[in-house]
Formats: C-alpha cells, sequence, structure tokens
C-alpha cells in the first residue's frame, strides 16, 4: 500500500501561559504550573478546586466580536488555536487559486459547549425566564469548533468531530493523519478543545472523588504524576491544534517542517467504564510501534497520559515496563499534566504539541513536583527536571480515556526522515 509521508507544518494553541509556542515551552522547561484555585458559587454551596484556567484569552480581541458571539468558550478556543496553526503553517485564511477541497478538520472536545446549555438552564430554573438564547444549540453542538473552523478557512474536505472523552483529540489527530497518509487529503487541521469549568460538571468530577485537593497555598502543586503523594487530577481549559500536510505538497511549497508523524494506534480495555487495564493500552502502545515501523528502543521519549490518579498512573506504567521493560534502553517519561492540567478531550492534541516540540528543541519537560515515586510507578525513567540537549528523534505521546479508549502518537523529528 501507498503511504504519504506526513508533516506537521502548524502548531497553535491557547494554554494558561499564553499562545506563544516559544514561551508555553520554555515554562514548562522552567517547571512552572498555572494550577490555582478555582471558586464557583451557586448559593448555597460554593466549590473550591485546583484548576487551570487562560485569563489572558479575550475571545472578541482574537476572533472580533460577531464571530466570537456565535460560539461557546470551547469553540472559541479551539477556532483561535486553529487560526494560530494555520497561520503559523502559512496557508492563507481565505482561499486563493489553490483547491481547498482536499483540506479538512477533525476536531475533539469531551464536553462541547457545556457552559451554554448550563446558561440556559440557569435561565429557566434558577431565574424563571420562560425563553432562553436562540443560538443554545448552535453554541452548545459538539461539533461547533470544527464548523467554524471548516467555515473561516474554507475548507471544504472532512469536516469531523470525536468525543471521546480523554482521548478526544489524539483520536482526532490520529484520524487525520489516515487521512492523510493514505491520500485521501492532502492537509488536516486537527486538535481539541475543552472548558471544564461549568458548575455541574466540576461537580459530576468532584462527585467521582478523582480530583486533586488543595487551597490557596498547595494548589499550584496538586498535580503530582507518579507521586507517592498524589491525590487527584487537576481540571484545565485551553485548545491546541496542529496541521498535518503531505510531505511532498510542504516541501514543494516551501513549508517550514515541525516534525513527522509516523503512526496511531487505538484500542479498547472493553473490562470497564472507569478503570483502567493494562492490557488495553499495551496494546494501544504496541499497535502504535507497528503502525509507525519503530521497534521498542527507537522511541526516545514518551508523553504519559498520567492524571496523578491513584489508580491510573500505575496502569500506565506497567503498560510502559510491558513494552520497553526489556529493551536496550528506557525512553525518558514526563507528565506534563503536573503543570497545564487535563483539559479532557484537548489534553491529547495540547501533549503532542508539547512532544514535538521536544523534539524539535532537543528538550524534555518533567514531571513537575515529583519528588518522591510511587514505588508502584518506579522502574522507568522518569523525567523529573528539564533535560537539554542529547539526540531525540522519535517519540509517543499517550491517551488513555473513560470508557477504555485508548490512543497513542508516534512522531519524529523533521531531519531524521
Amino acid at each position: 500500500m501507498n503511504r504519504c509521508r506526513v508533516a506537521i507544518t502548524g502548531l497553535g494553541l491557547v494554554s494558561p501561559f499564553g499562545n506563544s509556542l516559544a514561551d508555553f515551552f520554555q515554562r514548562l522547561l522552567n517547571g512552572e504550573s498555572a494550577v490555582r484555585l478555582l471558586r464557583l458559587d451557586d448559593p448555597p454551596r460554593a466549590l473550591a478546586i485546583p484548576f487551570v484556567s487562560c485569563p489572558g484569552f479575550a475571545a472578541e480581541t482574537v476572533l472580533g466580536k460577531a464571530l466570537a458571539g456565535t460560539m461557546d468558550r470551547f469553540a472559541q478556543l479551539g477556532t483561535a488555536a486553529a487560526f494560530a496553526a494555520w497561520d503559523d503553517a502559512g496557508l492563507g485564511r481565505r482561499p486563493g487559486a489553490e483547491n481547498r477541497e482536499r483540506w479538512g478538520v477533525t476536531w475533539g472536545t469531551a464536553l462541547g459547549g457545556t457552559l451554554a446549555y448550563e446558561k440556559g438552564y440557569r435561565e429557566l430554573w434558577q431565574k424563571g425566564r420562560e425563553r432562553i438564547s436562540p443560538l443554545s444549540v448552535i453554541l452548545g453542538m459538539n461539533n461547533a469548533a470544527n464548523a467554524h473552523i471548516s467555515i473561516q478557512l474554507a475548507l471544504g474536505g472532512v469536516s469531523m468531530s470525536y468525543t471521546v472523552a480523554c482521548a478526544s483529540s489524539s483520536i482526532a489527530i490520529g484520524e487525520a493523519f489516515r487521512r492523510v497518509r493514505s491520500g485521501e487529503a492532502t492537509i488536516m487541521l486537527t486538535g481539541g478543545s475543552d472548558v471544564p469549568q461549568a458548575y455541574g460538571v466540576a461537580r459530576a468530577w468532584e462527585a467521582l472523588r478523582v480530583l486533586a485537593s488543595g487551597d490557596e497555598t498547595t494548589s499550584a502543586t496538586a498535580c503530582r504524576p507518579f507521586s507517592a503523594d498524589r491525590s487527584g487530577l487537576v481540571l484545565g481549559e485551553g485548545g491546541a491544534a496542529l496541521v498535518l500536510e503531505d510531505w511532498e505538497h510542504a516541501t514543494a511549497r516551501g513549508a517550514r517542517i515541525h516534525g513527522e508523524m509516523l503512526g496511531y494506534g487505538t484500542t479498547c480495555d472493553h473490562a470497564h467504564l472507569v478503570r483502567p487495564e493494562v492490557d488495553g493500552q499495551t496494546r494501544a502502545l504496541r499497535a502504535t510501534l507497528v503502525d509507525a515501523a519503530l521497534n521498542p528502543d527507537d522511541v526516545d521519549y514518551i508523553n504519559a497520559h498520567g492524571t496523578a490518579t491513584v489508580e491510573g498512573d500505575p496502569v500506565e506504567v506497567d503498560a510502559i515496563r510491558a513494552i520497553f521493560g526489556s529493551g536496550r534502553k528506557k525512553p525518558a517519561l514526563s507528565g506534563t499534566k503536573s503543570m497545564h492540567g487535563h483539559l479532557l478531550g484537548a489534553a491529547g492534541a495540547m501533549e503532542a504539541i508539547v512532544t514535538i516540540l521536544a523534539l524539535r528543541e532537543q528538550a524534555l519537560p518533567p514531571t513537575a513536583h515529583l519528588d518522591r515515586i510511587d514505588p508502584a510507578c518506579a522502574g522507568v525513567d522518569h523525567v523529573t527536571s528539564a533535560r537539554c540537549g542529547g539526540s531525540l528523534r522519535t517519540a509517543l505521546s499517550n491517551s488513555f480515556a473513560f470508557g477504555g479508549s485508548n490512543a497513542v502518537l508516534a512522531f519524529r523529528t523533521a531531519a531524521s526522515g
């Protein structure tokens, strides 16, 4: 089967550290935490949880007042990240002479426009109004982000959204990759966005008893993946986008290439809705290596799913040990959710960008706050402080979701091909 090489020509994000890729990555290398205490008021029961927000993001400034007004915040974050990736790829916002019918969008979100729906419920049941905004449906629909992106950039190819819990944007990226590699598409804009700070959403996660504990003084270090004293995950909002492009098309137009996407594997644990299983994650890692034509010893770095939950972290480490434990070398491992939080459906896309930047910059961000490794998470090469230099060629990014859905992405440096 003929396979096209897949270049990564655009990266864009809206993060708690702003939208500069360089600043975002440097602050991760520095081990900086964006986690702060978020207070959600709903009398008589207020809620305060460690959370990661994007306080510098002003939708009207980035998108314009008219366009921003037709979007829920998750679509605003996603469209802004997509615009940034598209501009980074140098493709132009509006069509020129090129045919964009083979250019498409795949997008991931776990929650969609939850804020819009919650606002409607509040207006009906708390404020006693007879009607809510007629825009509520298009604000809340899960495919709002990819629809806006397709319309604004005049992309006439596939436009699809994926809702697969915390693996949503990794699966969106993987499916975009397959379309470009097979020759079905020339360019795919892909990624994810989520905004989990609706009061009802936060309360739902609290009820699961998987959220990290923290107060005004301890929230910054609340997310501690693989740590013996970890207490749970920290939710966050954000958007992240990649442009995947046929390698020959990219080089012909003189595009800057950030890296190459090599492979994608996805599996289902088929065991439990919320409890992860080693076998399913192991099969996803193995499937990705096969798809990318890599041996375990070829992998230099893994960006872990690393949510800092009591059950999740040891299972992920067990899966990594099962694949890489008998090799000549152990890939370096870090969990950057410790700094930028868990973006749910957008997490995979944000961490894919971290992985690509790690290869491009030849530098590995740490798992922040990892002072005492849980013995159940030992036996792998944990990155506890930034590592710069060396020779990094290939890397994986893990996303393991509720429902037993697993997705792993494989990348390598542009210079390695």
